[in-house]
């Protein structure tokens, strides 16, 4: 993530929609990947210092959960990513404002990524065949609307699905006590999830698909039997040798997904990292295993720095040579995805 800031000179976050120093509107502008200071014109109209004229997202002006802008003149009323919801939580249950606020920031993180990854991403309205859409859905566990149905995360057809309870706190954390997981967040799963959108973009030649059995094992092997099993019986004593995590061991297409959103984590963190002078070298001018070393180094000093201040670690998992070789494959995987622009 760059370091954003104000024309005014003060430092700005990638969600803030007005500068707390001079009260200037903001916006951000997902054609020039900036924060843009923004001069209201009246009617919902913005300006900025060169001239071009804005309006805010229409979910950001009715319900204050966005603040990408969009050409003052677009026919669409929505931004670039919320162009990609299809289902979004029942907004007359309170809670569910907050919730959905927590979602959207976690799906704008991700689409900057992708975009700074230079990764082909249309919205299923636009593209029904390859295009991919969010689903943000409430169950029998947050609604007596849908008293009996339970909504998993998860991609299929498109489609990431998303619980609107894992934007809550104290559900997502319970679920993680739960499951015995080290590591869950909204982010964590959109970024899971789009791993499966891109391997059903990416058609694999039969010489990448015979590298990424050996890495990560035969994806056609029965996966509703396979999650079965690893909830029933649990992960193998030895997962730690192979996998970035227990559930990565559970089928070849989850081990992909979980390090496609390690490949993500790490490489918006070394960007962020390189943006606050804490790296001499942006990621996207170094090789994978480059990526890694410095990896090492900075995810060692997150956790130092989450411990001194009485928090868990930020990255509680451990690379070990037989993950590195899989980002590897993913890193060439994403350069094979950037060819279908």
């Amino acid at each position: 993530m760059n370091r954003f800031a104000c024309d005014c000179g003060s430092p700005v976050y990638f969600e803030n929609d007005f500068c707390i120093n001079c009260r200037s509107a903001l916006g951000y502008d997902p054609i020039r990947a900036d924060m843009v200071t923004l001069a209201d014109w009246g009617k919902g109209r913005y300006q900025d210092l060169l001239g071009n004229a804005f309006r805010y997202c229409s979910n950001g002006v009715e319900h204050h959960v966005c603040n990408w802008l969009r050409p003052a003149d677009s026919p669409n009323q929505f931004c670039q990513a919320c162009q990609f919801n299809r289902t979004i939580p029942d907004q007359s249950r309170v809670e569910n404002q907050e919730r959905w606020l927590v979602l959207e920031r976690a799906k704008k993180r991700l689409f900057y990524t992708l975009a700074q990854l230079n990764l082909p991403l249309l919205n299923g309205w636009a593209d029904p065949q390859r295009g991919l859409l969010l689903d943000f859905i409430e169950d029998a566990r947050s609604s007596d609307k849908y008293p009996e149905t339970f909504v998993s995360t998860g991609y299929l057809g498109g489609v990431i699905t998303v619980n609107a309870l894992e934007a809550d706190t104290v559900a997502r954390v319970t679920a993680q006590d739960e499951l015995g997981e080290s590591y869950r967040t909204v982010l964590g799963h959109l970024r899971h999830e789009s791993g499966h959108y891109y391997w059903s973009l990416l058609n694999p030649s039969l010489a990448l698909l015979g590298d990424f059995r050996l890495l990560f094992g035969d994806e056609r092997a029965d996966y509703r039997a396979a999650l079965d099993a690893h909830y029933q019986a649990g992960s193998p004593k030895v997962w730690k040798d192979r996998f970035i995590s227990a559930y990565a061991s559970s089928h070849p297409s989850e081990d992909w997904a979980e390090c496609w959103g390690h490949y993500l984590h790490i490489y918006d963190a070394l960007d962020t990292a390189w943006a606050h002078q804490l790296l001499g070298r942006q990621p996207e001018s170094m090789s994978m295993s480059e990526r890694l070393r410095a990896w090492s180094k900075i995810s060692l000093m997150l956790n130092e720095l989450n411990r001194s201040v009485g928090r868990g670690d930020a990255y509680p998992f451990v690379i070990n040579e037989v993950v590195a070789e899989k980002l590897e494959f993913i890193d060439l995987a994403i350069g094979r995805l950037r060819t279908l622009h």
